[in-house]
């Protein structure tokens, strides 16, 4: 399969040059889609001589993996693989979620969760946040997802031209989860482990959490519902 690793980036002048190097040593196509940034992320991308898709303006998370999701369409990768670009996601981790991908799975989700691996799990806020959407997912889907919001994740070819023509804009990691499980995607997770942000700051404040969860929720219960109107 050819593989392309996606990097969002938005604001991650710190991390960025040191995770773009990890995926090279490990031998992987990548591309980062610099989302907007406001620090001078493009300038190290530019003068590292990163391969970097400049995006004028921030479109958010969502916008910026369809950007790469649309890179990996038209460049005819087999496979596409989300990781952060603030050095959370360990790429040694990557050859599990290929696997599935080679078993038949469109979509494939890193989760800190699905078994005990230790790690950066997050704080407890955000933990309750992604309890409460698990259970929603699996209230409109039966779907398990354990770790919903991950943003390590592989998208295969059925999974790449279906996100390619729409993916949510804003927060789009569980909402996904149900868009693709409605259009008959397989999905399933494989255990990883995390580590704590390498540079810069989470754009999720505790008020944004709010908003997040408000949002998140609604979205994931109308999805749900379209596909019961089909």
């Amino acid at each position: 399969m050819r593989a392309l690793i996606v990097i969002p980036a938005y604001n991650e002048e710190d991390s960025i040059v040191s995770v773009v190097e990890s995926v090279v040593a490990a031998g992987y196509d990548y591309v980062v889609i610099n989302d907007g940034s406001k620090d001078g992320t493009l300038r190290a991308c530019r003068e590292h001589g990163i391969n970097v898709v400049d995006l004028p303006q921030n479109l958010g998370i969502g916008g910026a993996v369809q950007t790469g999701h649309l890179y990996a369409y038209h460049h005819d990768y087999d496979v596409d693989v989300q990781i952060d670009g603030d050095g959370q996601h360990d790429i040694s981790y990557l050859p599990r979620l290929l696997e599935k991908i080679e078993e038949g799975y469109d979509l494939v989700i890193g989760s800190r969760f699905v078994e005990q691996t230790g790690g950066f799990q997050s704080t407890a806020l955000r933990r309750f946040g992604i309890s409460w959407l698990r259970g929603c997912i699996k209230r409109v889907s039966g779907l398990t997802i354990t770790d919903a919001t991950s943003g390590f994740r592989a998208s295969g070819r059925r999974a790449i031209e279906l996100f390619s023509r729409r993916y949510p804009t804003d927060y789009p990691e569980p909402e996904s989860i149900v868009f693709a499980h409605n259009e008959g995607l397989e999905i399933c997770e494989v255990p990883v482990v995390m580590r704590e942000r390498q540079g810069g700051t989470s754009s999720i404040g505790v008020l944004s959490s709010v908003y997040y969860m408000i949002k998140v929720t609604l979205a994931i219960l109308i999805e749900g519902m379209s596909k019961r109107g089909r």
